[in-house]
Protein backbone atom coordinates (compact mmCIF):
# COMPACT_ATOMS: atom_id res chain seq x y z
CA UNK A 1 0.00 0.00 0.00
CA UNK A 2 1.31 3.41 -0.98
CA UNK A 3 1.67 6.13 1.61
CA UNK A 4 0.04 9.40 0.50
CA UNK A 5 2.45 12.30 0.80
CA UNK A 6 1.68 15.99 0.54
CA UNK A 7 3.08 16.08 -2.99
CA UNK A 8 0.66 13.37 -4.08
CA UNK A 9 -2.45 15.11 -2.84
CA UNK A 10 -4.68 16.91 -5.29
CA UNK A 11 -3.85 20.61 -5.35
CA UNK A 12 -7.40 21.90 -5.77
CA UNK A 13 -9.43 23.69 -3.15
CA UNK A 14 -11.48 20.91 -1.57
CA UNK A 15 -12.05 21.72 2.09
CA UNK A 16 -12.15 19.36 4.99
CA UNK A 17 -13.97 20.20 8.21
CA UNK A 18 -12.44 23.22 9.91
CA UNK A 19 -10.24 24.11 6.93
CA UNK A 20 -10.14 27.63 5.55
CA UNK A 21 -12.04 28.46 2.35
CA UNK A 22 -10.13 29.63 -0.73
CA UNK A 23 -11.31 33.20 -0.06
CA UNK A 24 -10.06 33.00 3.55
CA UNK A 25 -6.71 31.69 2.32
CA UNK A 26 -6.43 34.62 -0.10
CA UNK A 27 -7.31 37.01 2.76
CA UNK A 28 -4.53 35.42 4.83
CA UNK A 29 -1.99 35.74 1.98
CA UNK A 30 -2.79 39.43 1.60
CA UNK A 31 -2.43 39.93 5.35
CA UNK A 32 0.83 38.01 5.65
CA UNK A 33 2.54 39.98 2.87
CA UNK A 34 2.21 43.25 4.85
CA UNK A 35 3.67 45.36 2.05
CA UNK A 36 2.89 46.77 -1.40
CA UNK A 37 2.43 43.23 -2.78
CA UNK A 38 -0.44 42.56 -0.37
CA UNK A 39 -2.00 45.92 -1.20
CA UNK A 40 -1.63 45.23 -4.93
CA UNK A 41 -3.07 41.71 -4.64
CA UNK A 42 -6.01 43.09 -2.64
CA UNK A 43 -6.59 45.82 -5.24
CA UNK A 44 -6.54 43.49 -8.26
CA UNK A 45 -8.78 41.07 -6.38
CA UNK A 46 -11.31 43.86 -5.81
CA UNK A 47 -11.14 44.85 -9.49
CA UNK A 48 -11.68 41.23 -10.59
CA UNK A 49 -14.73 40.99 -8.32
CA UNK A 50 -16.08 44.29 -9.67
CA UNK A 51 -15.64 43.14 -13.25
CA UNK A 52 -17.13 39.68 -12.64
CA UNK A 53 -19.31 39.64 -9.51
CA UNK A 54 -19.97 35.88 -9.89
CA UNK A 55 -16.26 35.00 -10.00
CA UNK A 56 -15.24 31.97 -7.95
CA UNK A 57 -12.05 32.19 -5.89
CA UNK A 58 -9.87 29.11 -5.66
CA UNK A 59 -6.57 28.27 -3.95
CA UNK A 60 -4.45 25.93 -6.07
CA UNK A 61 -0.94 24.67 -6.62
CA UNK A 62 0.09 25.02 -2.98
CA UNK A 63 -0.83 28.63 -2.51
CA UNK A 64 -1.83 30.42 -5.69
CA UNK A 65 -4.99 32.55 -5.70
CA UNK A 66 -7.09 31.67 -8.76
CA UNK A 67 -10.19 33.41 -10.11
CA UNK A 68 -12.57 31.31 -12.20
CA UNK A 69 -15.75 31.69 -14.19
CA UNK A 70 -16.49 28.81 -16.58
CA UNK A 71 -12.76 28.07 -16.30
CA UNK A 72 -9.70 29.92 -15.04
CA UNK A 73 -9.72 33.65 -15.72
CA UNK A 74 -6.39 34.39 -14.05
CA UNK A 75 -4.03 33.58 -11.21
CA UNK A 76 -2.39 36.04 -8.81
CA UNK A 77 1.13 35.08 -7.83
CA UNK A 78 3.34 37.19 -5.58
CA UNK A 79 7.10 37.30 -5.92
CA UNK A 80 9.77 39.44 -4.28
CA UNK A 81 9.60 42.24 -6.84
CA UNK A 82 6.34 41.64 -8.72
CA UNK A 83 2.70 40.65 -8.46
CA UNK A 84 1.97 38.53 -11.53
CA UNK A 85 -1.54 38.14 -12.95
CA UNK A 86 -1.48 35.28 -15.43
CA UNK A 87 -4.48 34.97 -17.72
CA UNK A 88 -5.01 31.31 -18.62
CA UNK A 89 -6.18 32.08 -22.17
CA UNK A 90 -4.61 35.52 -22.50
CA UNK A 91 -3.16 34.91 -25.97
CA UNK A 92 -6.74 34.71 -27.29
CA UNK A 93 -7.76 38.04 -25.75
CA UNK A 94 -7.68 41.49 -27.29
CA UNK A 95 -5.44 43.77 -25.20
CA UNK A 96 -5.98 47.26 -26.66
CA UNK A 97 -4.43 48.96 -23.61
CA UNK A 98 -1.29 46.82 -23.75
CA UNK A 99 -1.55 45.49 -20.20
CA UNK A 100 0.15 42.18 -21.01
CA UNK A 101 3.87 42.64 -20.43
CA UNK A 102 5.03 39.11 -19.55
CA UNK A 103 4.77 35.55 -20.90
CA UNK A 104 4.25 37.01 -24.36
CA UNK A 105 5.99 34.22 -26.24
CA UNK A 106 3.51 31.42 -25.43
CA UNK A 107 0.53 30.32 -27.47
CA UNK A 108 -1.95 30.28 -24.59
CA UNK A 109 -1.17 32.36 -21.50
CA UNK A 110 -0.31 36.02 -21.10
CA UNK A 111 0.64 37.81 -17.90
CA UNK A 112 0.75 41.25 -16.35
CA UNK A 113 3.71 41.90 -14.08
CA UNK A 114 2.89 44.66 -11.61
CA UNK A 115 5.87 46.28 -9.88
CA UNK A 116 5.79 48.40 -6.73
CA UNK A 117 5.75 51.75 -8.53
CA UNK A 118 3.29 50.71 -11.27
CA UNK A 119 -0.14 52.31 -11.51
CA UNK A 120 -2.88 49.85 -12.46
CA UNK A 121 -5.12 50.84 -15.37
CA UNK A 122 -8.23 49.73 -13.50
CA UNK A 123 -10.75 50.07 -16.33
CA UNK A 124 -8.49 48.22 -18.78
CA UNK A 125 -7.91 45.42 -16.25
CA UNK A 126 -11.65 45.04 -15.60
CA UNK A 127 -12.29 44.92 -19.37
CA UNK A 128 -9.65 42.19 -19.71
CA UNK A 129 -11.25 40.17 -16.87
CA UNK A 130 -14.69 40.50 -18.46
CA UNK A 131 -13.28 39.45 -21.84
CA UNK A 132 -11.57 36.41 -20.28
CA UNK A 133 -14.80 35.35 -18.55
CA UNK A 134 -16.75 35.79 -21.79
CA UNK A 135 -14.17 33.70 -23.68
CA UNK A 136 -14.45 30.94 -21.06
CA UNK A 137 -18.27 31.05 -21.22
CA UNK A 138 -18.23 30.83 -25.03
CA UNK A 139 -15.85 27.84 -24.94
CA UNK A 140 -18.03 26.20 -22.29
CA UNK A 141 -21.17 26.67 -24.40
CA UNK A 142 -19.37 25.31 -27.45
CA UNK A 143 -18.33 22.17 -25.54
CA UNK A 144 -21.86 21.56 -24.23
CA UNK A 145 -23.34 21.98 -27.72
CA UNK A 146 -20.95 19.35 -29.00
Amino acid sequence: MKKVTASMKKSGSEQGPGEASPSQLIDARIEELRDWRGETLARVRALIRQAEPDVVEEWKWRGVPVWERSGIICTGETYKSVVKLTFARGAALEDPSGLFNSSLEGNTRRAIDIHESDKIDEEALKALVRAAAALNAAASRKKSNG
